[in-house]
């Protein structure tokens, strides 16, 4: 129905044997089109459609991940799920950008202009959103590489606290206070973790200079035994108490180093029932403390 209007049309404007002419130079045009072109179009959007799938496949894959049992926390299987969906989305985005840039080229529209009107605009926006790009990108870094979960205590930023928050843009933590900070993923230079695998407490014991020294390290030992065979902390304890020996000699007194390897978040209650154990087995045994009720602690990190 078209193609009759179109030659009348024409027909009225053109010469008959002109119009002839126009037509068959119409159809070699096409003709060549769908020879030359077309099986280049087509060639990309298979390519474009493979690579989407392979994507597909990949960020599935990272998605049934986060779904073993054996991951450390439902946390981080959260943060796997959220990973594999920014990982598609980006991805296919760069997939259908270019095979639309070869497709258009093939179609005979020059992309360039295209591209400096978007470039302009992208450059535009760009100055106004380049902080919360930064965001994105560090943000999915924390989150790739596993640098803190919800729940540990972590220091970022100069400020410190147990993390509440997570996302692609920013970290909220709440510190000891009760204060609640939240951190722009782009202002993270440093993570220190503090709750990563395991914590140590470090024991600083004073005692009189005048006690054997072999007789006070074989009694924080034995201290550490107990403490590490008592079913409330065996779980807890990661490694066998260990008493290096003097840490320090100063004036009257003498101190000895006692580590203790615990799980994150437990060192606090380690600590504490070390220093009863401690008190009560010197008085036991008439160990005069070297300053009266001193007993140091330089903990992992501050309690959260």
């Amino acid at each position: 129905m078209i193609v009759p209007i179109i030659t009348f049309a024409l027909g009225t404007i053109i010469a008959p044997n002109r119009l002839v002419e126009v037509i068959d130079d119409w159809g070699d045009d096409a003709f060549g089109f769908v020879r030359r072109q077309v099986p280049k179009i087509v060639a990309v959007l298979i390519i474009a459609f493979i690579l989407s799938r392979l994507l597909k496949l990949i960020t599935r894959h990272l998605t049934e991940l986060s779904h073993r049992q054996d991951l450390p926390s439902s946390v981080r299987s959260q943060q796997l799920r959220t990973l594999s969906s920014v990982t598609y989305s980006i991805g296919l985005f760069v997939i259908l950008f270019i095979a639309s840039m070869q497709v258009l080229a093939l179609l005979g529209v020059n992309p360039g202009p295209l591209l400096a009107s978007a470039g302009i605009a992208g450059l535009a926006i760009g100055f106004g959103a380049q902080t919360l790009v930064k965001d994105f990108i560090n943000g999915f870094f924390i989150l790739a590489e596993n640098q803190y979960d919800i729940g540990d205590t972590v220091r970022i930023a100069g400020v410190q606290g147990a993390v509440e928050i997570m996302t692609l843009r920013r970290t909220v933590l709440r510190d000891v206070d009760g204060t609640v900070h939240t951190v722009p993923n782009s202002g993270i230079q440093v993570v220190s973790n503090l709750t990563r695998d395991w914590t140590q407490v470090n024991l600083q014991v004073s005692v009189a200079y005048g006690i054997d020294s072999d007789r006070v390290i074989a009694l924080l030992k034995q201290v550490g035994t107990e403490l590490a065979n008592d079913p409330r902390f065996s779980d807890v304890i990661v490694a066998k108490p260990d008493v290096p020996g003097i840490d320090k000699v100063s004036g009257n007194s003498v101190e000895y180093l006692m580590l203790v390897k615990t799980k994150p978040g437990s060192q606090y209650a380690v600590k504490r029932e070390l220093q009863r154990r401690i008190k009560a087995t010197f008085e036991q045994n008439h160990i005069e403390p070297g300053d009266p009720g001193r007993i140091t602690i330089a903990g992992a990190a501050k309690p959260s």
